[in-house]
């Protein structure tokens, strides 16, 4: 049971050198390719909750990215070389940072309430 189960993960980490994986042509590909979207889409609501600052979602996008990055270069000991792996981390990367800095800038564009008014307890 044990070889099963890293049989498995060893296949779902070889995204990184499979092109037929992350393709549009079959649907465990286009459900990959879905699933980085969609993790670059939760990612931005991340940065709007941990980061709150448009300027450093970037900054924080790309070292992210980097570290998944690094991490699947270790696991398969193996740099990622399919082409496609490396267009859904750039998509993947200008969504998380562009719709992340969109929703930092609109909070820190809000109006801060002033009450100039003087409050009388008569």
């Amino acid at each position: 049971l044990y070889k099963v189960k890293e049989a498995s993960l060893l296949q779902h980490i070889s995204i990184c050198d499979s092109p037929q994986i992350l393709g549009f042509s079959t649907p465990p590909g286009r459900l990959s390719m879905m699933s980085f979207i969609l993790n670059a889409l939760t990612c931005a609501l991340g940065l709007l909750y941990f980061i709150r600052r448009g300027k450093q979602c970037l900054d924080f996008t790309v070292t992210v990215h980097f570290f998944h990055l690094l991490g699947c270069w270790f696991y398969s000991s193996r740099f990622p070389s399919a082409l496609t792996w490396w267009l859904v981390q750039a998509v993947c990367i200008a969504l998380m940072a562009v719709i992340g800095e969109y929703l930092c800038m609109r909070t820190e564009l809000k109006e801060i309430p002033l009450n100039s008014a003087p409050k009388s307890n008569v």
